[in-house]
Formats: C-alpha cells, structure tokens, sequence
C-alpha cells in the first residue's frame, strides 16, 4: 500500500523524503550495527536461559518501563546553581530573604519628597552603593534604577518626564506625580519565608534566576540517572569509511547525546566485542543506575544479552515488545535500583527501544513529569504490520503529520529529519486518522523540557 505521489504544496522538492511508504532495498539496508540474528540458537555461559516470553504490547511496554523507574530508589543531592539546571527540586524553593529587600527605585529618574517643585540637591543615588541621606519634603535627587530609595521619598519621576531650570536647582515635573510610583517596595514579590515554587518543580534557566535573587547559591534535587552506553560488535568501526565487512557505529556517537536530552547523566561509552565473559563484567561491574546496551538480544550466535542477564541473576520484566521496528529489545532489572535495557542493533530499532523502555525508565527516575500525550492526523496512508503496532518517523506540517520516507530498521535517514514517531496501530492507519504521535526531545511540539538539559 503506498501513499499518492506529492503535490507541489507538500514540498515535494525538500530534503525530507516524505508521503510515501520507503521499502528497504534488499536486506533491508545498510545495517550500522548487529541485527538479523535470529535464526539460530544463542549460546549460554553456564545454564541456558529461561524461556522467551511473549511479546509485551507497545503501551504495556512502556507502562512496565514507568513502573520499574517509580519503584526504584532516587538519589538527591545539592549542587550548584548552574548544576541543577534540568532537575527537579527535591525541597520547596523559600525565599530566604525579602525580594526586593529594601524599597527600589524602578527607573532611571528622580526621587523627590512631597509635591513639587522641588530643590534639587547635589550628587546623586545609584544602585550597590550605602544608604542614601533622607530627603525632606520638597526635596529632589537623582536616582538610578535598583538603587536605594532614600528615606522619606515619596515617588520617582521618570527622567523624561521632569525638567529642571538652568540652573538645575529646582525640578518640575511634567504630568501630575502619584504618591509611590516607580518605586518598587521592599517585599513586593515575596517576604522572606515565602514558598516560590514547590518540591517537584523542574529547574529551568528562570528558576535559577529566581533561586539566585531569593539567596541560594545551591538547591536540593534529584539526582540525573547515571547511565552507561555498552556498544556490541566485532564489526563497528569508530572512524572512517566501512571496509571489508566492517561497518560504522552509528549508535555511540548518537545515544549519549539522545540519553542527555532525556535527563540522564551519561558516565561513559564503552565498545566491546561480541565476547560474553566481557559483557558479563561490564554489566555487572557498572556502577550506573542503567545499562544500554546495543545489539544481541536476539537470539544469534553472537547474542550474549539474554545469557548475561541469565547469569547475573537478573530479572526480565520486558522481554520482546510487540512493536516495529524494534521488537527485541528487552528490559531487565539486574539488582536494587540498577536496570538495563537492551536495544537492537539496528539503528531505528534502537531509537524505537529508547523511546519505548528507556524514556520512561529514565523519567520516573528522575522524578520527571510525564509529557501530555496528544494525537494528530496524519497527512497520508501508512501501511500497518499486521499484528504489531509500527512507530514512523514524521514531521509536522500544519495541523497534521507527514510519514517520512526511509522508515526502514536499519535506517536513520527519515528519523534524522523527524520531530517525532507516529504510532501506528497493526493494521495501518488511513490518512486524515487520528494517531499518537511521540515527540523527539528536541521537537517544538513537545514538552521543552530537552531545551533544560
């Protein structure tokens, strides 16, 4: 089933490969990382694992996921302003002092005592410096903004809106002057003990303005999850062009930036080779609240992930999900608080279980609000798997959204181009349906927080 070529108002001259169905060429392109395996038996280290169970459905997948980061334990901290930045407050943010803590001017101008005109007298009144000397009644003296009002001031007059004689002696004013205009009073946004926001909220720039002019210089939060990127295979290369069947590891380079974007601390990027004694040390060893790892949790020769869990003891809570692309990827608690997800080799696959298992992992971890979820139409047809639900990339265009071409396993081309992932039920959807759409961290639909972190 394919869609109706593009018309001229669809941009069909674009980049964007968009309106039509892509269909992979043979193999199903280029793959980046360890895919296709299985079809054949994966090997164990002791005793065979235990058997494969069905397939989890796409929204139950992610709902396990949830729930497993909910019932982990957190890690608070304090940190630096600058740190906390993306964060969510595990303490109420109280004013620890009056803001502003002393009355203010709010413009640039003069702050006189009582009705004019006034005597001007000498110097002046500027912003970080001591307390001025007092004004008396039918006085004047200059005045910058967020400086001190002197005592028994009783307005500020806008520069423009004053004038002094020639021999600047004495001021008048140019529109009537109301008692306390431009001046800013002490406590006028919040007394000291004041709650400004509540635990809970997430740190953002403005919030860290705030925190600042309220007196901290640090701010309790929970703690981003630590996460640990494990990259399997004999076949990547780090640089340069693919050769004799090696080809080039698209996944490093790509998911400690995503893992970022959702909120998490990456504490590393590790390569290794499809041996199962290594992989064993690396995920029991790390020290990281979550493990990624990319490839083998098919069941191939070379798929070590399912034996591994095996043999740490770990404990499957997704094992399969009902999705395309992306349908082996696995979720697995290996100790207290500690998780791994594994993602399939191929790269849209990968992207598929990042956003399917780890998002939602990593959300409730950190203690994250969950994105408001929204529905739009889609532009044209897309063609459904018959029993699994399908995750396309588009793009939004107007009040709906365009299926990208390039759509394939092994692909990045129609993601790269995408601000989100439709989520296609089995069967397909028909154009002008209603369907989920999953937002790209980055996307300018979504939620913003990305833009934190």
């Amino acid at each position: 089933m394919t869609a109706p070529s593009p018309t001229a108002d669809d941009g069909s001259d674009e980049a964007l490969a968009l309106l039509r169905e892509a269909r992979p060429p043979a193999g199903g392109g280029a793959p980046t990382a360890k895919a296709g395996r299985d079809r054949a038996q994966a090997p164990s280290l002791d005793d065979p694992p235990a058997p494969r169970r069905r397939a989890a459905a796409w929204a139950d997948a992610r709902a396990a996921a949830a729930r497993a980061g909910r019932t982990a334990p957190s890690r608070s901290h304090r940190v630096p302003l600058e740190q906390a930045v993306g964060e969510i407050l595990t303490e109420p943010l109280t004013a620890l002092t009056d803001l502003p803590s002393f009355d203010t001017s709010a413009m640039d101008g003069w702050a006189v005592a009582g009705p004019g005109p006034w005597a001007v007298q000498e110097g002046g009144v500027l912003a970080g410096h001591a307390a001025p000397g007092p004004l008396a009644d039918g006085e004047a003296v200059r005045i910058a903004t967020g400086a001190r009002i002197p005592a028994g001031a009783t307005a500020v007059i806008r520069s423009e809106h004053a004038r002094t004689d020639e021999a600047r002696t004495q001021l008048q004013a140019d529109r009537v002057v109301l008692h306390g205009q431009d001046i800013r009073p002490r406590g006028q946004e919040c007394r000291s003990g004041d709650v400004l926001l509540p635990a809970t909220a997430l740190v953002t720039p403005a919030v860290l303005g705030l925190a600042a002019a309220a007196g901290y210089d640090d701010l309790a939060t929970v703690a981003r999850p630590r996460v640990e990127v494990l990259v399997l295979g004999d076949e990547l290369l780090t640089q340069g062009l693919p050769h004799d069947g090696l080809i080039r590891d698209a996944l490093g380079p790509m998911l400690g930036v995503w893992l970022r974007a959702l909120g998490a601390e990456v504490v590393g990027t590790r390569r290794l080779k499809d041996d199962a004694g290594a992989l064993l040390a690396a995920v029991t060893g790390s020290s990281a609240d979550l493990v990624i790892t990319t490839g083998g949790t098919a069941a191939g020769p070379v798929d070590h992930v399912h034996p591994v869990l095996h043999k740490a003891g770990a404990e499957l809570l997704v094992d399969g999900v009902a999705v395309r692309p992306g349908h082996p990827m696995l979720l697995a608690q290996i100790g207290v608080g500690k998780h791994l997800v594994g993602l399939p080799g191929n790269p849209l696959a990968a992207v598929s279980g990042l956003l399917t298992l780890a998002e939602p992992l990593l959300r409730e971890l950190a203690h994250r609000a969950s994105p408001v979820a929204y529905t739009a139409p889609l532009r044209n047809e897309v063609q459904g798997h018959p029993h699994d639900t399908r995750l396309v990339p588009v793009v939004h265009r107007g009040e709906g959204v365009l299926p990208l071409h390039y759509n394939g396993p092994a692909m990045l081309r129609g993601v790269a181009a995408a601000d989100g992932l439709a989520v296609v039920p089995p069967g397909g959807a028909r154009a002008g349906q209603e369907v989920e759409i999953v937002d790209l961290p980055w996307s300018p639909s979504g939620s913003g927080e990305g833009c934190f972190t």
